[in-house]
């Protein structure tokens, strides 16, 4: 059995801290970039809309569901431990895996480098190819691009783990103090929009031709779930949060309703300005959005915004992302100096920078699209048998004390778990190359399961 520190995590974020690890988190890039995705593959605004409430409701159902294991078990490592107790020791240390090397971590890679991109708006030498590598090596088969600006992305995943070495609560402050100015920086570019001479109700209507069906539907799923994900990234925290039977559901639950509300009057406001023809055109639909009311400062006031949310959002990231590894190294079943709690910060340092290093090397592994659905198809997989673990522990731990119940138990999450499953299967449809990525990856950590296995019972 490995040496166990002594020293523990402190539970110093309090519930203004959880909503907003909830809320910054989720949202990120993706309210200012994946309508474009979406309006190509299902053809007209009432289907994008469509797409965004099932997302959210997806997402919702999934809250529900884990707040009541987030209650029972508020432990670091969110997931992690929620499969470790329903399935074992194996699942657990999948989900873990999964979360260090592809989930999270490209999920960071992701918003980085959304963070550039917007970055480029007032700097478009960002944009220029530094370092052309051998074809086969970058997205969709071509050559391996590095940018001038996915050297910046990189600095600031670097700049943030350092940050968040220095302890939780600051981290926390950073949260609550970002979250805070993107949502009001969001709901200004609403009221903007809502109010311009220049849109127009019928836009609302408008299409474009797309692939639509089920599968266009599934696809501009899989965009609007990388929007919405980070809703569970609270569960990762748990160790550090004060009374977590109370505040765990109440972020869960109280912040993914609130993201279900920005997203759904963002969009309306998108499309109130926008035909559907102009959102599937821009890489930017925010700032083309205020670029037809306020002409250019406009454009420039919303890169502004997009990257302070991008900012609350990595920094969330990597805060909670970097208990998985460290709750895994604790139970002896990753590298033991991830377990090592920082005996002045009380965080887990080694952790921290090892999960940020890593992410810092996968934003040169492609663009921002192909990122997400990276990240979208491993995470989905966890998350349908996390959901899953709710219905197991009922059976298998009636015993333990759950303060918070899952509302509209069981039907809330088998409808999680079969909804999981259909988009599952759509996306090996759709993005068979970043889906059988993924799926390897997962494998490949199998072998060091049964390594480290081994080690424990020696």
């Amino acid at each position: 059995m490995p040496e166990r520190t002594t020293i523990e995590l402190k539970r110093d974020l309090g519930v203004w801290a959880s909503l907003a690890i909830v809320v910054g988190t989720v949202i990120g890039s993706g309210i200012f970039l994946v309508p474009k995705a979406m309006i190509r593959e299902v053809g007209s605004a009432e289907m994008v809309f469509a797409v965004w409430i099932f997302g959210g409701l997806l997402s919702l159902f999934g809250a529900l569901t884990y707040a009541e294991l987030a209650a029972a078990l508020p432990e670091a490592g969110g997931e992690y431990v929620y499969l470790r107790e329903a399935y074992g020791p194996f699942f657990g240390f999948l989900y873990g895996w999964t979360q260090t090397w592809v989930a999270k971590s490209a999920s960071i890679a992701a918003l980085a480098t959304a963070f550039f991109y917007y970055l480029a708006n007032f700097n478009p030498g960002l944009e220029a190819v530094l370092i052309s590598g051998p074809r086969g090596l970058g997205p969709r088969g071509g050559p391996l691009e590095i940018r001038y600006g996915q050297l910046l992305a990189i600095a600031v995943i670097l700049l943030l783990a350092f940050i968040n070495y220095f302890g939780v609560k600051l981290g926390g402050r950073i949260q609550v103090a970002t979250t805070v100015v993107k949502v009001s920086l969001i709901a200004g570019i609403v009221l903007i929009g809502l109010s311009a001479g220049q849109g127009s109700a019928a836009n609302l209507g408008s299409q474009i031709p797309a692939r639509g069906g089920a599968a266009g539907f599934f696809a501009a799923l899989v965009a609007a779930l990388w929007a919405y994900d980070g809703w569970n990234n609270v569960n990762m925290v748990a160790a550090e949060i004060r009374n977590p039977q109370r505040n765990l559901p109440r972020a869960l639950i109280g912040g993914t309703l609130l993201v279900i509300v920005i997203y759904l009057v963002t969009n309306v406001a998108y499309f109130y300005v926008l035909t559907a023809g102009e959102v599937g055109a821009s890489d930017r639909v925010a700032a083309e959005m205020m670029r037809h009311v306020l002409g250019a400062p406009g454009a420039d006031a919303v890169s502004v915004a997009a990257m302070i949310s991008i900012l609350a959002a990595l920094n969330g990231s990597v805060l909670s992302g970097s208990r998985i590894p460290y709750a895994q190294a604790r139970d002896g079943l990753f590298f033991r100096r991830l377990a090592n709690v920082h005996p002045r910060y009380r965080t887990p340092g080694a952790s921290i920078l090892m999960l940020s290093g890593w992410a810092a090397l996968l934003v040169l592994s492609g663009r921002y699209e192909e990122l997400y659905t990276l990240v979208i198809f491993p995470s989905w997989i966890l998350y349908g048998m996390a959901a899953g673990s709710v219905l197991v522990l009922r059976r298998k731990r009636p015993d333990l004390e759950r303060p918070y119940l899952t509302l509209g138990y069981p039907v809330v999450p088998v409808l999680f778990v079969c909804a999981a499953l259909l988009l599952l299967l759509y996306t090996v449809y759709n993005s068979p190359r970043e889906s059988l990525l993924g799926l390897s990856i997962i494998f490949v950590g199998i072998p060091f399961y049964f390594r480290w296995r081994r080690r424990l019972l020696l």
